[in-house]
Protein backbone atom coordinates (compact mmCIF):
# COMPACT_ATOMS: atom_id res chain seq x y z
CA UNK A 1 0.00 0.00 0.00
CA UNK A 2 1.68 3.35 -0.96
CA UNK A 3 0.37 6.19 0.76
CA UNK A 4 1.83 9.52 1.47
CA UNK A 5 1.58 12.10 3.80
CA UNK A 6 -1.42 14.51 2.48
CA UNK A 7 0.23 17.83 4.89
CA UNK A 8 3.74 17.83 5.77
CA UNK A 9 4.14 16.61 9.57
CA UNK A 10 1.04 14.63 9.90
CA UNK A 11 3.16 11.54 10.87
CA UNK A 12 4.47 13.55 14.48
CA UNK A 13 0.52 14.68 14.70
CA UNK A 14 -0.63 11.36 14.42
CA UNK A 15 2.03 10.12 16.61
CA UNK A 16 0.44 12.74 19.37
CA UNK A 17 -3.05 11.82 18.55
CA UNK A 18 -1.80 8.24 19.47
CA UNK A 19 -0.31 8.67 22.40
CA UNK A 20 -3.57 10.81 23.92
CA UNK A 21 -6.14 8.79 22.58
CA UNK A 22 -7.91 6.83 25.08
CA UNK A 23 -10.26 4.59 22.62
CA UNK A 24 -8.89 1.19 22.08
CA UNK A 25 -10.50 1.48 18.22
CA UNK A 26 -9.94 4.67 17.67
CA UNK A 27 -6.27 4.09 18.72
CA UNK A 28 -6.20 1.05 16.24
CA UNK A 29 -7.31 3.48 13.37
CA UNK A 30 -4.40 6.57 13.93
CA UNK A 31 -2.23 3.67 14.04
CA UNK A 32 -2.95 1.79 11.33
CA UNK A 33 -2.67 4.89 9.27
CA UNK A 34 0.55 5.69 10.98
CA UNK A 35 2.13 2.50 10.18
CA UNK A 36 1.12 2.45 6.38
CA UNK A 37 2.55 6.40 6.20
CA UNK A 38 5.79 4.37 7.37
CA UNK A 39 5.98 2.00 4.34
CA UNK A 40 4.67 -1.39 6.40
CA UNK A 41 2.50 -3.31 3.81
CA UNK A 42 -1.30 -3.99 4.61
CA UNK A 43 -1.03 -7.34 6.48
CA UNK A 44 2.24 -6.68 8.32
CA UNK A 45 -0.19 -3.51 9.50
CA UNK A 46 -2.68 -5.79 10.43
CA UNK A 47 -0.78 -8.29 12.60
CA UNK A 48 0.66 -5.36 14.52
CA UNK A 49 -2.78 -3.53 15.15
CA UNK A 50 -4.82 -6.66 15.59
CA UNK A 51 -7.36 -5.89 13.54
CA UNK A 52 -8.21 -7.32 9.47
CA UNK A 53 -6.60 -6.40 6.29
CA UNK A 54 -9.98 -4.65 5.35
CA UNK A 55 -9.61 -2.58 8.95
CA UNK A 56 -6.36 -1.12 7.76
CA UNK A 57 -7.27 -0.73 4.26
CA UNK A 58 -10.52 1.41 4.99
CA UNK A 59 -8.70 3.79 7.70
CA UNK A 60 -5.54 3.99 5.32
CA UNK A 61 -7.67 4.97 2.22
CA UNK A 62 -9.57 7.02 4.71
CA UNK A 63 -6.83 9.07 5.26
CA UNK A 64 -5.90 9.34 1.92
CA UNK A 65 -9.00 10.49 0.75
CA UNK A 66 -9.74 13.38 3.54
CA UNK A 67 -6.57 13.50 5.70
CA UNK A 68 -6.24 13.01 9.47
CA UNK A 69 -9.81 14.63 9.84
CA UNK A 70 -11.46 11.66 8.25
CA UNK A 71 -9.90 8.94 10.45
CA UNK A 72 -10.49 10.80 13.50
CA UNK A 73 -13.53 9.76 15.28
CA UNK A 74 -16.79 11.81 15.46
CA UNK A 75 -18.89 12.43 18.24
CA UNK A 76 -22.88 10.73 17.70
CA UNK A 77 -25.53 12.72 18.16
CA UNK A 78 -26.76 11.46 20.59
CA UNK A 79 -30.31 11.48 22.18
CA UNK A 80 -31.53 14.65 22.34
CA UNK A 81 -31.32 16.70 26.10
CA UNK A 82 -35.04 16.31 28.12
CA UNK A 83 -34.52 19.88 29.09
CA UNK A 84 -34.99 22.55 27.35
CA UNK A 85 -31.70 24.92 27.19
CA UNK A 86 -34.15 27.62 28.69
CA UNK A 87 -35.16 24.69 31.98
CA UNK A 88 -31.92 23.97 32.02
CA UNK A 89 -30.74 27.25 33.05
CA UNK A 90 -33.34 27.90 35.54
CA UNK A 91 -32.14 24.81 37.13
CA UNK A 92 -28.41 25.83 37.57
CA UNK A 93 -29.69 29.37 38.64
CA UNK A 94 -32.11 27.44 41.16
CA UNK A 95 -29.04 25.34 42.93
CA UNK A 96 -26.81 27.99 42.80
CA UNK A 97 -29.13 30.50 44.69
CA UNK A 98 -29.69 27.58 47.07
CA UNK A 99 -32.33 26.70 49.44
CA UNK A 100 -34.71 29.21 50.09
CA UNK A 101 -37.06 30.04 53.50
CA UNK A 102 -40.29 28.77 50.92
CA UNK A 103 -38.46 25.38 50.87
CA UNK A 104 -37.85 24.48 54.80
CA UNK A 105 -34.49 22.90 54.35
CA UNK A 106 -30.77 23.84 55.06
CA UNK A 107 -29.74 22.65 51.64
CA UNK A 108 -31.00 21.05 48.62
CA UNK A 109 -31.15 17.65 48.41
CA UNK A 110 -33.15 15.51 45.70
CA UNK A 111 -36.20 15.39 47.08
CA UNK A 112 -36.44 19.55 47.27
CA UNK A 113 -35.08 19.21 43.19
CA UNK A 114 -38.26 17.98 41.71
CA UNK A 115 -38.29 16.96 38.37
CA UNK A 116 -36.87 13.29 36.32
CA UNK A 117 -33.86 11.72 38.14
CA UNK A 118 -31.99 11.79 35.29
CA UNK A 119 -33.07 15.36 33.86
CA UNK A 120 -31.91 16.28 37.07
CA UNK A 121 -28.47 14.66 37.00
CA UNK A 122 -27.49 15.80 33.49
CA UNK A 123 -27.92 19.36 33.75
CA UNK A 124 -26.24 18.90 37.35
CA UNK A 125 -23.49 17.28 35.54
CA UNK A 126 -23.02 19.55 32.75
CA UNK A 127 -22.98 22.88 35.06
CA UNK A 128 -20.16 21.50 37.03
CA UNK A 129 -21.64 19.47 39.51
CA UNK A 130 -21.23 16.36 40.97
CA UNK A 131 -23.79 13.55 40.50
CA UNK A 132 -25.48 13.99 44.07
CA UNK A 133 -26.19 10.75 45.30
CA UNK A 134 -29.13 11.55 47.10
CA UNK A 135 -30.72 12.30 43.99
CA UNK A 136 -33.74 9.80 43.62
CA UNK A 137 -33.13 7.33 41.17
CA UNK A 138 -36.79 5.72 41.09
CA UNK A 139 -40.26 7.75 39.57
CA UNK A 140 -40.85 9.11 36.68
CA UNK A 141 -41.56 12.98 36.74
CA UNK A 142 -42.29 14.85 33.91
CA UNK A 143 -39.15 16.51 33.40
CA UNK A 144 -41.08 20.27 33.04
CA UNK A 145 -41.32 19.96 36.48
CA UNK A 146 -38.02 21.33 37.23
CA UNK A 147 -38.83 24.09 39.79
Amino acid sequence: MDISERKRGDRQKLARLIARESNAMQRDRLRSVLLVLQGRQTLEVSASVGRSRAFVQRWAYAYRDGGIEAVQGRTPPGRRPRLSPEQETRFVQRVKAGPTPRDGVASLRGRQIRGRPSCVRTAASRSGYSRPSSLPRAGHWPCHSVM
